[in-house]
């Protein structure tokens, strides 16, 4: 009696290639698929460089403008609570905002030659990956932000709001730096409502010198992809401008420098303070004498000196509410 036996299942099977058919082994073919799957360290390479994590620099925005918010809110001595919750809000926040910006930016990174490398471009992290870093992202940061109190949770959610639809303007509007310069200021109220005082005239200097700031520095950004985003149909303020773009960049750092003159009379601060407005001034000068050529390169190194220019306003603040 036979006795039936299982078939084996092929080794073989037969590929097009562009020298014609080919036979490939079937272990073979599925020994350089396996090696071709994403390890989990390129992964992780892939999620650090979604985020930014491995570029500081947009941390280093956000969080000095919020931490000199929290000095003038709380004369010099903020908790140490505070502190924390908006450093670690400040990260996450930031890193989730890099997520959101990438996935709206699909469309555009691909054709840009400074960002073609992103790992949503390139395909190294999947959307859905990406999507759920973000959502986690913010409920941790949400988390975070529930141990203050409901006014900040409310300008929180706003705030969030705000970053969410950033990217997007750049399809439709003219001013997306603008949009940014909100997102990038709304730490500044929710550390005076988390401190338990209402925002008043020096809050909103602050906010208004910063949005100032933000719209300053990321049009240098936008400087540096201005040819690509004009191909794609992208918009910016570095468009707009155009051949104007340093007169209208140092015009918004002068009108800058005066909300910040007058939030240092408003807080009475001490002279220390004012000298710090001098070495303000002299940064925002060297950064348009590195921009004067517009190539791509001079615009991106006169956007990384703002990190500097925040840390100075940072100490500015401190000294002049802790030197007489």
């Amino acid at each position: 009696m036979t006795q039936n036996r299982p078939i084996a299942a092929p080794r073989y099977v037969v590929q097009q290639t562009p020298s014609g058919p080919k036979v490939v082994e079937v272990s073979g073919l599925q020994t350089a698929n396996a090696s071709a799957q994403p390890s989990t360290q390129s992964q992780l390479r892939g999620l650090i460089a979604l985020t930014r994590l491995d570029r500081p620099i947009g941390i280093y925005l956000l969080l000095w403008p919020t931490m000199c918010a929290l000095l003038l809110a709380n004369q010099g001595t903020p908790s140490g609570s505070l502190i924390l919750i908006f450093a670690l809000g400040v990260v996450l926040t930031r890193s989730a905002g890099c997520i959101i910006n990438d996935f709206a930016d699909q469309w555009l990174d691909g054709s840009v030659q400074r960002t073609q490398s992103r790992p949503l471009a390139t395909g190294a992290i999947s959307s859905r990956t990406a999507i759920a870093c973000f959502a986690v992202l913010m409920l941790v940061a949400f988390a975070l932000v529930c141990f203050t109190n409901q006014t900040t949770i409310l300008l929180a959610v706003l705030a969030a709001l705000i970053a969410c639809a950033y990217p997007y303007f750049k399809r439709f509007s003219n001013y997306p730096q603008a949009v940014l310069g909100l997102a990038f200021s709304m730490g500044i109220p929710m550390a005076y409502t988390a401190s338990g005082k209402t925002p008043d005239a020096v809050c909103w200097l602050l906010f208004c010198a910063n949005w100032l700031w933000t719209l300053a520095y990321d049009t240098f950004y936008a400087m540096v992809d201005r040819d690509d985003d004009i191909k794609m149909g992208a918009r910016s303020t570095a468009i707009l401008f155009g051949d104007l773009d340093l007169s209208a960049i140092a015009t918004t750092q002068v009108i800058m420098l005066l909300a910040l003159l007058a939030l240092g009379q408003r807080a009475e601060l001490s002279t220390t303070y004012f000298f710090g407005l001098g070495f303000i001034l002299a940064q925002c000068a060297l950064q348009l004498w590195i921009a004067r050529s517009r190539q791509p390169q001079a615009c991106l190194q006169a956007f990384l000196t703002n990190q500097w220019l925040g840390l100075s306003l940072f100490f500015s603040v401190l000294a002049g509410l802790v030197v007489i």
